[in-house]
């Protein structure tokens, strides 16, 4: 008798590009190279506390990998191990992490695959040291896992941040404005980097470079005596003054991570507003359109393998590992490596250093 029979599927965290063909070559993998049962849990966690789950197939899974999303949904709340339930109106935590094992085990679980980022990674953790044969994919559009060289998604909302700094370019030279754009990436500036990047931003501001806006403006003014009277500026949310605090716009107590943050493009505009008062400047806040829509092929194509990559490793005995891009390489990692430290730019680094050739400035100098 095989040792893995029937397999878990859980999507958590928040929405991403890419998660749909996840869920398409794990299911194809599993049935038509082991023969395995597929079981998809709704609503990310939740689903494996209340038990609720579809039985996925071939049929099921066809023709999705191009479509944005995940058909099993998500959410960046429900921690089994910190479950909140509305009691007298008020949220009161609890560990269901027992319940979510006797789900699985009176499901027949012999194995479990858990695509998320940074905290689902952490839950996948918690399951494995529990006995769990627990698999991970690295999931998040802000590129932040440590231990893998790209996370599935990030490509995409570069793809969708690139798309939109072009079409500011033409309102900006337009106009004469300056243009601000802030994308997501939470506390590494991977996006804003690579979009900014790609969409020919004059300044750069990103978590890992602290900015003065004294700065920001001595470039907007060396544009404009230079005969250019536009300006794009690329902000990432986790982006902060030298001194300063990022700008958080709530908090969601429920949440692994209850900071979300927001409105530092506005700040930065209202900055420079108070010092160029000549100058009009507008501010896009990108927003979810990041998370959404249809992934690019690049992401779809490694999705697809590290889905593929997930199962194998759950039927080579690999658990507690997660599955990871090195170079053009497949490999597993423990999950503990994953979730040590987040993935952040390195200020020094090679695409720091080519964006500061072509004259981009970080708002440090």
């Amino acid at each position: 008798m095989k040792e893995i029979n029937q397999i878990g599927l859980i999507t958590g965290g928040g929405d991403c590009p890419g998660l749909n063909s996840v869920i398409r070559a794990v299911t194809k993998s599993a049935i038509l190279n082991y023969g395995l049962e597929v079981i998809g849990f709704l609503d990310g966690f939740k689903g494996l506390v209340e038990d609720n789950y579809i039985q996925l197939d071939l049929r099921r899974v066809s023709g999705i990998s191009h479509i944005g999303g995940t058909i099993l949904g998500t959410t960046n709340r429900d921690n089994p191990f910190n479950y909140y339930t509305d009691i007298a109106g008020q949220p009161q935590s609890s560990d269901q992490s027992e319940r979510a094992m006797n789900n699985m085990r009176n499901l027949g679980l012999d194995g479990l695959i858990v695509i998320g980022g940074d905290g689902s990674l952490h839950i996948a953790n918690q399951f494995a040291q529990k006995g769990v044969k627990v698999v991970g994919v690295p999931k998040t559009i802000d590129n932040d896992l440590a231990a893998t060289d790209v996370t599935f998604g990030f490509n995409t909302a570069v793809d969708t941040a690139s798309d939109a700094l072009d079409k500011l370019h033409t309102t900006a030279e337009s106009h004469h404005r300056v243009m601000i754009l802030e994308v997501m990436g939470r506390y590494a500036g991977w996006i804003a980097l690579h979009a900014g990047l790609s969409g020919s931003a004059d300044v750069i501001l990103i978590p890992e470079i602290p900015y003065n806006i004294d700065a920001v403006v001595a470039k907007i003014t060396q544009r404009y005596r230079q005969g250019k009277k536009f300006s794009i500026i690329v902000v990432a949310e986790g982006a902060a003054p030298e001194n300063g605090e990022m700008v958080v716009q709530n908090l969601v107590p429920t949440s692994h991570d209850p900071i979300r943050l927001g409105g530092i493009g506005q700040k930065v505009a209202e900055e420079i507003g108070g010092r160029l008062s000549q100058i009009e400047i507008r501010v896009t806040v990108l927003g979810h359109l990041q998370r959404g829509g249809s992934p690019i092929p690049y992401d779809r194509i490694l999705a697809t393998r590290y889905g593929v990559a997930a199962v194998d490793a759950l039927m080579a005995g690999k658990y507690g590992t997660m599955v990871s891009l090195r170079g053009n390489e497949i490999i597993n990692v423990p999950i503990v490596e994953a979730i040590k430290d987040l993935r952040k730019v390195d200020p020094n680094g090679s695409m720091i250093r080519v964006a500061r050739s072509v004259g981009v400035s970080f708002g440090d100098r």
